[in-house]
């Protein structure tokens, strides 16, 4: 009788363990690996002619003197190009470990799973007045109760952008010594270049004119970064953690995201790091190594709106487990309910189109054309991501178990070269993984 039960329980244990082995190993089956194209079953000679002639194009109408492009599949990287040069000058070719100014992108990589844990965690209550936990505003008549999912979804009426640089700078050009100094002391040790240190407190002042910051009566879809400036702030006192510390235990350490940080110039990468735009205004050279978003470096390059940097393939870690609504090779990082709330569009009534923080598609994007669409007319109405200024753009489509990386520094030599919109270069080289489905 002994050994029947015994043998039994043996025999359970076995199947049990068994399960949770098979279980353990579909879990990790979501890490990126690389395939072939025709291994999803997609047309590889369609996908490389066809983004090659725009990627062909695109540089020769100077929409960017260089770009990568990464595609992921069904957990499987498929597509990972590198096109063109840093700069004009055609010296150093762009390579698929380089490391890009991520700009906007910054938004949803940086402060929102941060935010989104804090959810999780029954600490943040997205119906809640944001003034809850910016206990700053809670005296502010027009922001005291302005609520969190109001202004995580752009419908808050706060005004879209405040331009700090205007503050350490003189009529004549040059640098207020009273904000700015060229060499650190324990007073100007926030660095937001080579040579230039701001003035620790100058965080107060942005702080201080984004609450006296007019908001609007009219409650409708109106982008604003400005609360974005405050959440690196917010979040290291809701976690009792610094902001970049607590991202990187959190998120980036356990992906293997190593690139994904703030001011890379301290950091020592090998990874080459493509550089942004000549600044005539505030740097006076070209700006590498350093965040391009004045409004960032002056946060000394750690801030909410701005200031993140990456190679292609991190990014793409960080964007599948959003994909698979929160966990990536057997770890789960945010809760299933949470990433679903976040990517859903909070107010179609108001015509808005946007999640929490992050991007969606236009509302009626499937019946759009390619010149008006937004991402691409194919990306799924449950799909999301976000842009940046400098050339960058993020993209999951759970639909279509599709993630999409586009890394470009168009801001070179200049912001005002804007050929990569006039053409709709990244929507366009999207939209290409969407047809090239032979299925």
């Amino acid at each position: 009788m002994g050994k029947r039960i015994l043998t039994y329980f043996l025999l359970a244990s076995t199947a049990f363990l068994n399960v949770q082995f098979l279980n353990s190993q579909a879990l990790k089956s979501d890490l990126l690996t690389y395939a072939n194209p025709s291994a999803v079953g997609m047309d590889s000679l369609y996908i490389h002619a066809k983004v090659d002639s725009i990627m062909t194009m695109a540089i020769k109408e100077e929409a960017f003197p260089g770009a990568q492009v990464l595609v992921a599949k069904n957990s499987k990287i498929i597509f990972h190009k590198a096109y063109g040069f840093h700069t004009y000058d055609s010296l150093q070719a762009v390579g698929l470990t380089d490391i890009y100014d991520l700009a906007s992108v910054t938004k949803i990589i940086g402060p929102l799973p941060a935010l989104m844990k804090l959810h999780d965690q029954g600490k943040l209550n997205l119906d809640a007045p944001f003034s809850t936990y910016w206990p700053d505003w809670k005296n502010r008549r027009d922001k005291k109760d302005l609520s969190v999912r109001e202004v995580f979804a752009h419908q808050a009426g706060l005004i879209p952008y405040i331009i700090f640089l205007q503050d350490v700078m003189k009529k004549n050009g040059s640098l207020k010594k009273r904000f700015v100094r060229h060499q650190p002391n324990d007073k100007f040790s926030s660095r937001a270049y080579d040579n230039i240190y701001i003035k620790d407190k100058f965080k107060k002042k942005i702080y201080r004119k984004i609450k006296r910051s007019k908001v609007s009566d009219i409650k409708k879809y109106k982008y604003s970064g400005l609360t974005f400036l405050l959440y690196p702030e917010m979040i290291s006192q809701m976690t009792g953690t610094d902001y970049e510390t607590y991202l990187t235990q959190n998120f980036y350490a356990p992906l293997g995201a190593t690139t994904l940080g703030f001011k890379p110039k301290t950091k020592n990468y090998p990874n080459n790091i493509v550089p942004t735009e000549l600044d005539t205004l505030f740097r006076h050279g070209l700006t590498k190594n350093w965040v391009h978003d004045e409004n960032a470096a002056l946060m000394g390059g750690v801030s909410g709106n701005a200031g993140l940097f990456a190679s292609a393939t991190d990014l793409a870690k960080m964007m599948q487990m959003y994909m698979n609504y929160g966990s990536y090779g057997g770890k789960r990082y945010l809760s299933e309910e949470t990433v679903r709330e976040f990517t859903r569009v909070q107010y179609p009534d108001n015509e808005n189109r946007r999640g929490l923080i992050f991007d969606k598609p236009e509302l009626n994007n499937g019946e759009l054309t390619l010149a008006d669409s937004y991402p691409a007319p194919s990306a799924s109405p449950e799909s999301f991501g976000h842009s940046g200024f400098t050339g960058t753009f993020v993209w999951a489509d759970p639909t279509h178990e599709l993630v999409y990386i586009f890394l470009s520094n168009r801001v070179y030599p200049s912001r005002t070269h804007s050929n990569i919109y006039k053409y709709n270069i990244r929507s366009a080289v999207q939209e290409v993984f969407y047809e090239a489905n032979v299925n």
